[in-house]
């Protein structure tokens, strides 16, 4: 492992924000490649979830949408009246821009997953994420503004990183982890980037699955469950308010 530091929270978002922005070119690809492409399935897993968890659904809100790969699934489901990405890297956006049709039903905005002031108290159907709430600066907030914004019976669908099962594997998870994947995001970029660095050691300050699964239910989320892929390195979780 190397020596990488992670940002202090009171600058961790400026940081995600700049460097998300910087690396937004090689992002998809890095994310084929670090995952072996199975990160699409898992995204389509989410959107399965989270219509089989809802009662005829109407608006889907993608937080952290970064370059709009859940989102441009949830804008596929012709019974979704409304979606909407919502990211702060407006770099990241211009990218999702180009997967998207962006009709009157489908729209991008520049915003903070912890502060979604543009939307109602118990206005949305669907909330999804995609790798984003390890990089919120506090979890719970983040949390408790989309169990805010979720109508009654709302489903919230998470698709992160977690910890490896089971744990024999863990050394090698994280030669792979640490090492590798740093790699093919420095020959992506064409040049070392610090953000690929980040990627990676941000899973250490971020709750494993069955932590987060309990923290879901001390903010008040109920049926809470969630799926390991690749022994859980990846986790997918659904909570409904």
């Amino acid at each position: 492992m190397n020596q990488y530091e992670l940002p202090s929270p009171e600058k961790k978002p400026e940081y995600v924000k700049s460097n998300f922005d910087h690396i937004a070119k090689a992002y998809d690809r890095f994310n084929d490649w670090n995952s072996f492409f199975l990160h699409r399935s898992w995204k389509n897993w989410v959107v399965k979830e989270a219509l089989k968890e809802s009662s005829d659904p109407k608006n889907a809100v993608d937080l952290c949408c970064g370059t709009g790969d859940i989102t441009e699934r949830l804008a596929r489901v012709k019974s979704i009246e409304s979606v909407t990405g919502i990211d702060f890297s407006e770099n990241m956006l211009s990218y999702a821009k180009s997967k998207l049709i962006l009709a009157d039903r489908v729209k991008l905005e520049v915003g903070d997953a912890m502060n979604l002031k543009s939307l109602k108290n118990d206005s949305i159907d669907i909330v999804t994420m995609g790798f984003g709430l390890r990089n919120v600066s506090d979890l719970k907030k983040c949390l408790l503004e989309i169990k805010r914004v979720l109508k009654p019976g709302g489903v919230f669908v998470n698709l992160d990183v977690g910890r490896v099962r089971p744990k024999f594997l863990k050394y090698f998870a994280d030669f792979y982890f640490f090492r590798i994947v740093p790699i093919f995001g420095y020959l992506l970029y064409g040049s070392k980037h610090e953000m690929f660095d980040y990627l990676p050691h941000s899973a250490k300050s971020y709750p494993d699955q069955e932590n987060l699964k309990k923290i879901l239910e001390e903010l008040g989320f109920h049926s809470v469950r969630f799926t390991n892929f690749v022994f859980g390195n990846a986790v997918g979780h659904v909570a409904k308010k």
